[in-house]
């Protein structure tokens, strides 16, 4: 089983995540970050530290965030490899907690 960042993660970006990420399996895009299922080892330490409650486990995740298994999967092949915490977007907390933000994704 390995993590996945869910849409609350949009327009977000907090990246208290990759600081605890012991095999740096983040993957960063513009306004969202990715897990890479080929690198993840299922620590379950990313979980606790994302403020925006965006990562579960695959078996977990909700209904209506799916589609947000295959989106870590192919944006992880695309996008670099993030090491280490970034400062979040700049309207980070007014974007935490809205739903619908698939189409504001920036690939």
């Amino acid at each position: 089983m390995t993590y996945v960042v869910t849409e609350n993660c949009i327009n977000c970006k907090y990246t208290d995540c990759v600081d605890v990420c012991p095999v740096d399996c983040f993957h960063e895009g513009p306004n969202f970050l990715v897990i890479d299922p080929e690198e993840c080892i299922d620590c379950t330490l990313c979980v606790a530290e994302c403020p925006a409650e965006a990562i579960f486990a695959e078996d977990d995740v909700p209904a209506d965030q799916q589609h947000c298994i295959q989106l870590n999967a192919e944006l992880a092949r695309a996008w670099p490899v993030l090491v280490e915490k970034k400062a979040p977007l700049p309207d980070a907390d007014a974007w935490d907690g809205k739903t619908g933000k698939l189409d504001k994704l920036i690939r």
